[in-house]
């Protein structure tokens, strides 16, 4: 069998599942064309052919389709078979399996994704985001399991495209965060999940998944101490005792203070203020908190808001880029804290947020 067309994309895509488990049961062939992620060299010329130069992108064996988007190469491979089951029986049916096809994409993905990709060291952690995606998740999925009470599948009476999108958008959470608890409490979507995962056209792609039994949380990453290069022994002891300065070490430099360090004490303990936001509810046990402790004199307050708000699109988008502030960021860890959450939805969303900042100014540490 000739493949229909070759797929370029990195290793282990979950995007890329839901194409090859298609082509499995309408019994195609796909050729697969990965590349590292994170190598500096240029990107294939084979990219150039298409819309934009992402992955996973399609190329029919023909020369005469070019896709981008996953959703849309799984829908080409599904229907590339006259007869198929996995697009509905009728127009209706279809209708609903591109309805799930979009659901996945645009309700599960990006929760998913800010929720693991941190975890997995691929993404920035930020608190908002991660709490705004945990949230976002277990609500769609809490419409899956309403759903799925009476339903074996998603659409109609057999496995169809719907259910290969929903769960390969799943295939990360199950294995990770949702754990034998929240599994216990959503039965109809456990069910349902591993009804799929084990038909021989899942597992040919995915293998043997293991489910989560508790639910990796993310852990942020230890810095590593630099070893002191050890002195070798002396044989003999040095014949001289005065040493000459010009074959002194140079020393380095010591770092600058910042202008911060030199203000009053505060009473506010600014260390003390993240572990309790971090290790408990915000409202009400964090917030009483500060303003019980809050120093107007040593610290004051910012709101801030996105400068391009009206450029922002996808909300997932938008929480990355909140990862990527926060993450040059790292020289005013010690002077700040900070909050920015994502509001809105797809393509009507804005960033905003609040600092608390040393001193009643921006320093040039922010």
């Amino acid at each position: 069998m000739s493949p229909i067309g070759k797929i370029y994309c990195y290793p282990n895509n979950p995007r890329v599942f839901k194409i090859l488990i298609a082509a499995h049961y309408n019994e195609l062939e796909v050729e697969i064309a990965e590349f590292e992620i994170g190598k500096d060299n240029k990107k294939p010329e084979h990219l150039e052919k298409f819309h934009n130069e992402k992955v996973p992108a399609f190329e029919s064996t023909q020369g005469d389709v070019y896709l981008n988007e996953s959703g849309a190469i799984a829908y080409y491979v599904a229907n590339y078979k006259e007869g198929t089951h996995l697009l509905g029986t009728n127009s209706k049916e279809r209708a609903q399996v591109l309805h799930y096809i979009l659901f996945a994409e645009n309700e599960i993905t990006p929760h998913a994704n800010t929720w693991v990709n941190p975890i997995l060291g691929i993404t920035p952690y930020n608190k908002p985001a991660h709490n705004q995606a945990v949230a976002g998740l277990k609500k769609s999925l809490d419409i899956l399991e309403k759903i799925l009470l009476n339903r074996t599948y998603l659409v109609g009476e057999r496995i169809t495209l719907a259910d290969v999108a929903v769960s390969t958008s799943l295939y990360l959470p199950f294995k990770l965060v949702l754990d034998a608890g929240y599994r216990k409490g959503h039965p109809n979507l456990t069910r349902w999940y591993t009804t799929l995962i084990n038909q021989p056209s899942f597992k040919k792609v995915l293998g043997d998944i293991t489910l989560a039994d508790v639910a990796v949380e993310y852990t942020p990453p230890k810095k590593e101490k630099k070893e002191q290069p050890k002195k070798e022994k002396e044989a003999k002891p040095k014949a001289v005792d005065v040493v000459d300065v010009d074959e002194e070490e140079e020393k380095p430099a010591p770092k600058p203070k910042s202008k911060l360090d030199s203000l009053p004490p505060s009473s506010l303990n600014l260390e003390e203020w993240k572990r309790v936001y971090s290790n408990n509810d915000t409202r009400p046990t964090a917030i009483n908190w500060f303003w019980e402790n809050f120093d107007p004199e040593g610290y004051s307050i910012w709101r801030v808001d996105y400068k391009y708000n009206d450029e922002l699109t996808k909300v997932f988008m938008s929480s990355n880029l909140i990862g990527g502030f926060f993450n040059r960021l790292e020289r005013a860890r010690k002077y700040a804290f900070g909050s920015l959450v994502v509001l809105g939805e797809d393509n009507a969303n804005s960033i905003a947020g609040y600092f608390v900042i040393r001193g009643q100014e921006v320093p040039e540490e922010g």
